[in-house]
C-alpha cells in the first residue's frame, strides 16, 4: 500500500488537445483543475477521463529542494509533481513543465528523460549545456522508456534511459513493499535504508531532500512485445 505524500495538492491548467494551436480554439481550454492528495495514477486517469490531453504544471519542479538544510517542503512537492508527470506521460498526455536539477550533477536530467520533455531545464552547468541537454531529451524521448508493472508479489521494471535495456524482476518482499510505499513519492524514512540505497544506486529511486521519487511509471501491460521495450 502506497504511503501517499500529503499536503501537496495543486492545480494544473488543462486543454483538450495536444497541439498548442488547437488549444487556442474556443472550447478547448478546460481551465485550472485540481490534483488532490492521493494516488497520482488515479488523478491522472481522472484528468484523462475528463478529456484532458495537455496540462501545464505550475512553478518549477525543484530537485534541489530540501537539500543542505534549505527551507521548503523537503522535496515533497517535487516528488509529487514528478509522479504525476510520469502518470500523465504513461497516458500520452503532453505536459508543460519546468525543472531545476542539481548543478553539481550535470547528467541528473538523464534520470528524468523517460518523462515528457519539459519546456525548460535549469541546472546543467556550462555555457549552453542546459540547452543541449534539453534538445537531446526532446529528440530521444519516446513512451515507455522506463516503466514498471505489478504482479502478485512482484514488480517488473524495464529501463532504457541510458540507451541500454535494463530489466529487473523484484520479488523480495522488503523491496516490493518499499516500491509500494514510494509509488506516489514518499519520505525517505518510510523504507529501510539498505533497500532505499539499492534502489537509488540503480536510479530507480531519486532522493529530493528528505523525500524519494519512484522513477518508473506504471503501465498495466507492455505496449509492445517485451523484447522490444
Amino acid at each position: 500500500m502506497a504511503a501517499h505524500t500529503t499536503g501537496t495538492a495543486f492545480t494544473v491548467t488543462a486543454w483538450r488537445d495536444h497541439d498548442t494551436a488547437v488549444c487556442r480554439l474556443p472550447g478547448m481550454a478546460l481551465g485550472e483543475l485540481p490534483v488532490p492528495d492521493g494516488p497520482v495514477t488515479a488523478a491522472a486517469r481522472a484528468l484523462f477521463g475528463a478529456g484532458v490531453r495537455r496540462v501545464a504544471v505550475p512553478g518549477t519542479v525543484d530537485l534541489t529542494a530540501g537539500a543542505d538544510g534549505a527551507e521548503g517542503d523537503g522535496g515533497a512537492r517535487a516528488v509529487r509533481a514528478l509522479s504525476l508527470i510520469g502518470a500523465l506521460t504513461a497516458l500520452a498526455v503532453v505536459v508543460d513543465w519546468r525543472v531545476r536539477t542539481p548543478p553539481d550533477r550535470p547528467d541528473a536530467w538523464t534520470a528524468l528523460c523517460h518523462l515528457h520533455p519539459p519546456a525548460a531545464l535549469d541546472g546543467p552547468p556550462g555555457e549552453g549545456e542546459a540547452e543541449r541537454a534539453l534538445r537531446t531529451w526532446r529528440e530521444s524521448h519516446y513512451l515507455c522508456k522506463c516503466v514498471h508493472r505489478r504482479g502478485p508479489g512482484f514488480v517488473q521494471v524495464r529501463d532504457r534511459r541510458r540507451r541500454q535495456l535494463r530489466r529487473f524482476t523484484v520479488d523480495d518482499p522488503a523491496y516490493v513493499a518499499a516500491i509500494g510505499a514510494l509509488a506516489d513519492g514518499g519520505r525517505a524514512d518510510a523504507v529501510p535504508g539498505a533497500v532505499l540505497d539499492d534502489l537509488v544506486a540503480e536510479e530507480l529511486a531519486l532522493r529530493v531532500g528528505d523525500h524519494v521519487w519512484w522513477a518508473p511509471y506504471l503501465v498495466r501491460r507492455w505496449p509492445l512485445a517485451a523484447l522490444v521495450i
